[in-house]
């Protein structure tokens, strides 16, 4: 059995030495706005901003992962530190639970200064 040769690579085309230029037109009309358009200053119908920022910032995450027939996870995690898992339906719900009550103890939810003051 023979094995085919591979073909030529030689290019067929010639190429050039330097790129050609388009040509550019000499004396061509400006379009577009007129002089002094963008000066004027057009309100716009949208008012404020559609994506400004709020001030808002996520502080605490809940992640659960419950897959049908496989064991529950879950994980509760804070800006604070705070860092807790469990496994299993029992220890996820108490985890929920647990979550939600340091809402309500967390540092950076409720600052503690000045309410002895208040």
């Amino acid at each position: 059995m023979t094995t085919p040769t591979p073909p030529a690579l030689d290019c067929p085309t010639n190429t050039r030495t330097r790129p050609h230029a388009a040509p550019q037109p000499v004396d061509a009309a400006a379009l577009g706005e007129p002089k002094g358009a963008a000066r004027q200053g057009v309100r716009t119908a949208l008012g404020s901003d559609p994506h400004s920022d709020d001030g808002r910032r996520p502080v605490a995450w809940l992640h659960i992962v419950a897959p049908r027939g496989a064991v529950p996870t879950a994980t509760s995690r804070c800006a604070c530190g705070r860092d807790r898992s469990a496994i299993g339906r029992v220890r996820v719900l108490a985890l929920i639970d647990d979550h939600a009550a340091h809402r309500d103890a967390c540092p950076l939810r409720n600052p503690q200064e000045g309410r002895a003051a208040a």
